[in-house]
């Protein structure tokens, strides 16, 4: 052992030691009778007057330090210093201060970034994902690795291909968006069966960011600090707000995080209409507002939106945040205080919003391994079950984009398999962003070197930049002696980042090369492997004969090379569907990344955004994905009229096109839509069903394409008939918003659409009309 490495093997036992023997601290530590008296450790009384108890005892300067992510707590009290700064995003992260990896908990489960997790279009998958995050996270709390609250997930719409973050959310749809975030909340905060667990307690405490209008990182020198987006009421209504909406309504999420940017000219951490308007008082947010990190300083220092720092943090508080990611609260809001630019009953109640968490996660309650949860500990991270899911979710996203009759590849007909590509043996590269540090990893190399015994690998490029082209001609050589080919080529975060959009859709550098060489060397079958987050424009690849089958994995996570591999030989049935447009590079010349519209514009010649509102060429739709089974879809059950019955109290008008949501009794306008999915191919697999809404030809102006409405997951076996049954609302669902951004039902003939634009289509004519009597509307759904 050369020295060096002694000495660093003997430091982190000693590290390890020293972190073991000192005593982790607990507020309301029942063994000191001096603190733990006080009313804010008496667990009979409510959240609320515990926590205005514990602020009613804290001096101005001490209730400035606790607006900080890292709180210094209240030792006079018996209050330990609190570090608010976790992240979760597919897995616990030591990204954020909160969490650290040792000897104890060495990993955790890494699971796909998120925009691969989205593509399997499971709502129960993303949940269980949430529950088993939190369970891994409780289980380091307890040994005192990690915190109770997570910034996490990241519920902004993938609205542009070149943003580096696309990775992190659900994709371009409102509605895929807004489940996911609903969901993978519940699988974070709720205890117990969570459709028996009370909304109070929490497991851990999920935060939905970045609030709002917010998906410009850094492109053409346009970052998102400076960044001002101009947004509509129209779309700021209908595709910006509906996933925090959903996340504070339905996820009854514990925390909202506000961005850097501005919207409409006033940053959104000094908004008070955003803030306290929207998601405090309309929405009702049970929880604290935290800023993105120095976001308050942001506004102050880089824009010069406040002339003082006093003044930047009085407006953040007045506008009804909480809580700083940062210190400019810590520094200036005493100051504020004393120059009467914000009062202190206002520092209280940001205070009182704070500790009504912590209170709900335990934090109070004295040693946490004394709780409901207190029997998590190491053995219950990285369980065998929690990388089987791992596994299982990368499987489910993995979408078949293309595929001429080669795959499944067989493994007893494969005698030489080359594995080729800058991303072919990746495995940090796989885990995305905000990723802590995995269980393991499996490489797409080490998984497809388990079902084929000779295997060459050739990285073709040094990296994904591929910016020399003197490792294509050995990779051709390799291809040309195997007879079948894997090229797994893509992105990595050199290319799409936080803090890096990119600037076109194509490969980089040679990538491209790599792989039109590699196929025109190879006498056998080639598979391409996509590995990266946003759509990349590969319509050389689509359009060549020798790749018989291209594959879209995302970021797999840890257990990437596995998946991949069980789905390229057979093992695995392939359902995954895009979470969004893949778009030709010619799209992103025609517009800028920070023009906010959604919608076409004829005039500014823009061509509109996501499958909603782009009519353009694609290279594969939003919703594509092909399977080795065929499946075919019919109708069931299905209403083909609903009555509208409007409020007393509103203006009737029977001829009235567009009527304001807020006039109509939508007590019961529910339906539901029955679907018949046959599994006619020879393997059995999943299915996602997909159903868009195209409303009336005569709607409001900007009304989408087509818009989806709803989505199953299906497991069919082959030769076997499923119902998937899928619920409506009506005034929640079927709606429009128009240019001042209020919803309406309109009335006429909407249609809805089962199945993606790749694949046959089964249509279903709804007539949604007034009711012209009493007695219709004692039948609303027909």
């Amino acid at each position: 052992m050369k020295p060096q490495y002694h000495l660093s093997l003997c430091l982190a036992i000693l590290l390890l030691l020293t972190t073991q023997c000192t005593p982790q601290q607990f507020a309301c530590d029942k063994s000191k009778s001096e603190t733990s008296q006080f009313p804010f450790c008496n667990s009979s009384l409510t959240y609320e007057d515990r926590a205005k108890n514990l602020v009613s005892l804290l001096t101005l300067k001490e209730k400035v330090q606790q607006l900080v992510n890292t709180a210094t707590g209240i030792p006079r009290l018996g209050v330990p210093s609190y570090e608010w700064w976790g992240e979760a995003l597919h897995g616990v992260s030591n990204v954020g201060p909160a969490v650290r990896f040792n000897a104890t908990v060495p990993g955790a489960t890494s699971f796909p970034a998120v925009i691969l997790s989205a593509a399997s279009f499971n709502a129960s998958l993303w949940l269980k994902m949430g529950q088993v995050v939190s369970t891994e996270a409780r289980a380091m709390y307890n040994v005192g690795q990690a915190g109770l609250t997570y910034w996490s997930p990241n519920v902004n719409v993938f609205r542009d291909p070149r943003w580096g973050r696309g990775q992190e959310t659900p994709g371009e749809d409102p509605l895929v968006v807004s489940k996911y975030a609903v969901n993978y909340v519940r699988g974070l905060q709720e205890i117990g069966d969570s459709k028996n667990s009370s909304s109070d307690r929490l497991k851990v405490s999920s935060c939905c960011k970045h609030y709002t209008a917010y998906d410009v990182d850094n492109w053409k020198g346009v970052d998102r600090f400076h960044f001002d987006a101009k947004v509509t009421k129209q779309d700021l209504e209908d595709t910006y707000q509906p996933p925090f909406k959903s996340c504070v309504q339905e996820g009854h999420v514990s925390s909202v995080m506000c961005s850097y940017n501005r919207v409409n000219g006033i940053p959104t951490c000094a908004d008070p209409n955003l803030l306290k308007g929207v998601v405090r008082d309309q929405w009702g947010l049970d929880g604290y507002i935290v800023s993105d990190c120095d976001s308050i300083q942001v506004y102050d220092t880089a824009i010069r939106y406040t002339a003082t720092p006093e003044d930047a943090v009085a407006l953040a508080l007045n506008a009804g945040l909480n809580m700083n990611c940062g210190d400019y609260l810590g520094k200036y809001t005493e100051n504020a205080v004393n120059m009467s630019k914000v009062k202190e009953s206002v520092v209280d109640q940001a205070l009182i919003y704070n500790y009504i968490v912590l209170m709900r996660l335990g934090f109070f309650d004295g040693d946490p391994k004394s709780q409901p949860l207190g029997n998590l500990g190491p053995s219950d991270v990285c369980t065998d079950d929690h990388k089987s899911l791992a596994l299982d979710a990368a499987r489910q996203g993995i979408v078949l984009l293309g595929n001429n009759g080669a795959l499944p590849l067989s493994s007893n007909a494969t005698q030489n398999l080359a594995v080729i590509g800058p991303n072919a043996n990746a495995t940090n590269v796989m885990i995305s962003n905000y990723a802590g540090i995995p269980c393991g990893y499996t490489s797409p190399l080490q998984g497809l070197q388990e079902y084929v015994s000779a295997v060459t690998y050739a990285p073709g490029c040094s990296n994904v930049k591929c910016q020399d082209d003197s490792l294509i001609e050995p990779a051709a050589k390799a291809a040309a002696a195997a007879d079948v080919v894997v090229v797994v080529v893509g992105l990595d975060q050199s290319i799409e980042a936080e803090g890096l959009d990119r600037e076109n859709l194509t490969l980089p550098g040679y990538q491209e090369k790599l792989v039109m060489e590699v196929a025109n060397a190879t006498k056998g079958t080639v598979i391409l492997v996509v590995m990266a987050a946003g759509p990349v424009d590969i319509s050389f690849a689509k359009s060549n004969r020798k790749i018989g089958g291209i594959l879209w994995v995302g970021y797999p996570g840890q257990a990437g090379g596995d998946a991949i591999a069980q789905i390229i030989f057979g093992d695995y049935n392939p359902a995954g569907r895009s979470p969004f447009t893949w778009y030709p590079q010619q799209y992103v010349d025609q517009l800028p990344m920070t023009d906010m519209n959604m919608r076409a514009n004829a005039t500014a010649n823009l061509p509109g955004r996501t499958y909603r509102f782009y009519s353009g060429k694609t290279v594969y739709p939003f919703g594509h994905g092909l399977s080795y089974s065929s499946f075919s879809k019919f109708i069931v059950s299905a209403p083909s009229t609903v009555l509208i019955k409007k409020n007393r109290n509103s203006i009737h008008s029977s001829h009235a096109q567009a009527i304001d949501v807020t006039t109509v009794n939508c007590k019961d306008l529910h339906f539901h839509v029955v679907i018949g999915v046959k599994n006619n191919g020879p393997m059995s697999g999943s299915h996602v069903v997909l159903i868009f809404w195209k409303p009336p030809s005569a709607s409001t102006a900007g009304a989408p394409n087509v818009e989806l409405v709803g989505f199953e997951r299906v497991d069919v076996q082959k030769g076997k008939t499923k119902n998937v049954t899928v619920g409506f609302d009506v005034c929640q669902g079927l709606n429009l918003v128009d240019t001042d951004g209020q919803r309406k039902l309109v009335i006429g003939l909407h249609t809805l659409i089962v199945g993606s634009p790749s694949e046959r289509q089964v249509r279903h004519h709804l007539n949604v009309r007034l009711a012209r009597s009493a007695s219709e509307t004692d039948l609303a759904i027909m």
